[in-house]
C-alpha cells in the first residue's frame, strides 16, 4: 500500500559541489594543506581518544566540522536508512543488487564484526588503512580549527563520519548507504541536507535511555531522518510507530511507500536460506531468519522507488543480487557438524525473531548456546525470551570492550529462568566446552551482542584450521 503524503519533492540531483582547498593528495584523499598526514595506527588512536569528549547528542558540532571540510556530505547522493533491527541486512540486499546492476556503491556502516575498516567501503572493498589516515586528517585539521575557536570536540563517531564523508565524495560513487549510528534525527549522519531515498526498518524498544521509553517516542527519533520532500520507504509497523511516521511525512510534505511483508510468501526455507514469491516473482536469499522475508521485501520496494530515482535495476539484476547477497553475523552457519550459529539477537525484538526462527528450523533438536551481551541493553528480556530452548548455556564477557557485562553477572541474571549455565573465562573456552558437549546432531547458537561474533567466529575458524592440519 502506498500513501503519498505529498510528492513535491525537491531534486535530489541539485547537489552543491565545492572547490576543494589547496593541498596536496594522498591514498586518493584530499588533504587540504598538510603535510604531515597521520599513519592508520595514529588515526586510530586519534579517534580512540576522542571518547573524552563525549557529551550531548546534537548536531552543532558536526555541522561546524562539516563547513571547516567544505561539505563533503553535500556532494553525495545517498540512501539514508534508519531503524531498530533489519538495517543491516536491508542496506545488504539492496547494497549487492546495485553493483550487480553496474553502480559503484559506498556503504557505511556499523558495529563491525572482523574489521575496524568494514564500515567504509565500495563495492565490497573497504577503505585502505592509508585512505583513512588520510580522511582523518583532514578531519582532525578542521577539528583543529574549531577548537581554537572555542567550539566543542567532536566525539569519535563524529569524527568516523566526517572522515566518511571524505572518503566517498573523493572516491565518487554514485550512490552512498549511510546507516545511523543511533536514533536519527540527533545523529552524525543526519546532516545530509536532501537523501536520495529515505528508509526505515522495524522499530522497537531500545536505546531506551537516549531515545524515551515508549514505541512513539523512538519512533519520532528514527523518523527525524525524513526531510522536506524526502522519498520514504518503510516496513509495516507497530500501529504506534507508523502513525507517528506519517505525522512526520505530513509534516515534511513527503511521499511515504509502505512496503507490506503480508504480500510476500515463502515457499521454502532453512537455516541455510529460503526462497519467496513477491509481486508474482520468485526470489531466493541465502540468509535466514524469520526477520528476512521482512527485509527482503523492504528492500525490493525501495530499489523499485530508486529506479524512479534514476537508478534502475532489472529484474534478473534484483534476483540475482538477493541471492548473492552476505551478511555476517546474522542468522549464519560457521559449522556442520555440530551446526554452529551466529546471530546478533540483542534487544527484545531481535529475540523474539530468535526465537520464532528456533521453532521453525530446530524444533525437537538439542540446543546449546552461547551468550554475550551489553550491561546497557535489556538482557534480561533476551534472556527470558530464548532460555527455554537451550538444554544448557555458556556466558562470556565481550572482550575490551567496557559496556560488556561480566560472563559471572550475565550467568548469575540466567540462573533466574535456567538452571544448567556455566560462566567461561574466554570466547575460546565457551567454544570449546560447547563443541565437546555437543553431538553431530546438536545445535549451538552464540547470540546476544554483535560485537563478539568476530572473536568466536575466529575461534571456530582456528578450531577447523587444525582439524583439517591434523587429518592432513
Amino acid at each position: 500500500m502506498k500513501i503519498c503524503v505529498k510528492t513535491g519533492a525537491a531534486s535530489v540531483e541539485q547537489l552543491c559541489v565545492k572547490t576543494e582547498p589547496a593541498g596536496r593528495i594522498f591514498a586518493g584523499i584530499h588533504t587540504g594543506g598538510r603535510s604531515d598526514v597521520m599513519n592508520y595506527v595514529q588515526s586510530r588512536k586519534y579517534i580512540e581518544d576522542a571518547q573524552q569528549y563525549a557529551g550531548e547528542l546534537g548536531l552543532d558540532q558536526m555541522y561546524a566540522m562539516m563547513e571547516r571540510l567544505g561539505n563533503p556530505q553535500d556532494r553525495l547522493k545517498v540512501v539514508h536508512v534508519a531503524g531498530t533491527n533489519g538495517k543491516g541486512s536491508v542496506i545488504a540486499y539492496m547494497y549487492t543488487v546495485l553493483q550487480q546492476a553496474g553502480y559503484r556503491v559506498g556503504r557505511y556502516i556499523s558495529p563491525t564484526l572482523y574489521s575496524y575498516l568494514e564500515r567504509l567501503e565500495i563495492n565490497g572493498t573497504p577503505a585502505s588503512e592509508e585512505e583513512f589516515a588520510a580522511a582523518v586528517t583532514r578531519v582532525q585539521e578542521a577539528v583543529e580549527k574549531m577548537t581554537a575557536e572555542g567550539l566543542p570536540h567532536p566525539t569519535p563517531f563524529e569524527l568516523e563520519t566526517a572522515a566518511a564523508f571524505l572518503f566517498f565524495a573523493e572516491k565518487s560513487c554514485d550512490l552512498v548507504f549511510l546507516e545511523v549510528g543511533l536514533g536519527g534525527d540527533m545523529d552524525a549522519t543526519n546532516v545530509i541536507s536532501a537523501p536520495v531515498l529515505c528508509v526505515l526498518t522495524s522499530i522497537s524498544m531500545d536505546h531506551m535511555d537516549y531515545l524515551g521509553n515508549t514505541l512513539g517516542e523512538i519512533a519520532q527519533k528514527k523518523a527525524g531522518i525524513i526531510k522536506k520532500g524526502s522519498l520514504v520507504v518503510t516496513c509495516r509497523q507497530d500501529p504506534e510507530a507508523e502513525s507517528v511516521i506519517r505525522d512526520r511525512c505530513e509534516e515534511q510534505e513527503a511521499c511515504c511507500v509502505i512496503a507490506d511483508a503480508a504480500l510476500g510468501k515463502i515457499t521454502e526455507e532453512s537455516f541455510d536460506g529460503q526462497s519467496f514469491r513477491y509481486q508474482n516473482e520468485n526470489y531466493h536469499v541465502a540468509l535466514a531468519g524469520a526477520c528476512q522475508l521482512e527485509n527482503a521485501v523492504l528492500a525490493l520496494t525501495a530499489l523499485e522507488l530508486l529506479g524512479k530515482k534514476g537508478f534502475p535495476t532489472s529484474l534478473s539484476q534484483r534476483r540475482e543480487g538477493l541471492s548473492k547477497t552476505c551478511w555476517n553475523g546474522r542468522f549464519t552457519v560457521l559449522c556442520r557438524k555440530p551446526l554452529l550459529i551466529v546471530d546478533g539477537a540483542h534487544n527484545p525484538a531481535a529475540a523474539d525473531k530468535l526465537a520464532e526462527s528456533i521453532e521453525r528450523y530446530f524444533a525437537g533438536k538439542r540446543i546449546l548456546y552461547i551468550m554475550g551481551v551489553f550491561r546497557d541493553k535489556d538482557y534480561d528480556y533476551v534472556i527470558r525470551r530464548t532460555c527455554s530452548y537451550a538444554e544448557k548455556i555458556w556466558t562470556i564477557r565481550t572482550p575490551d570492550n567496557p559496556r560488556a557485562l561480566p560472563e559471572q553477572e550475565l550467568a548469575q541474571a540466567v540462573r533466574k529462568y535456567h538452571r544448567n549455565v556455566q560462566p567461561a573465562q574466554s570466547i575460546p573456552e565457551a567454544l570449546e566446552q560447547a563443541l565437546k558437549e555437543a553431538g553431530e546432531e546438536d545445535v549451538i547458537i552464540a547470540f546476544g551482542s554483535l560485537s563478539f561474533i568476530g572473536a568466536l567466529t575466529e575461534a571456530a575458524e582456528e578450531k577447523k584450521r587444525k582439524a583439517e592440519k591434523n587429518v592432513k
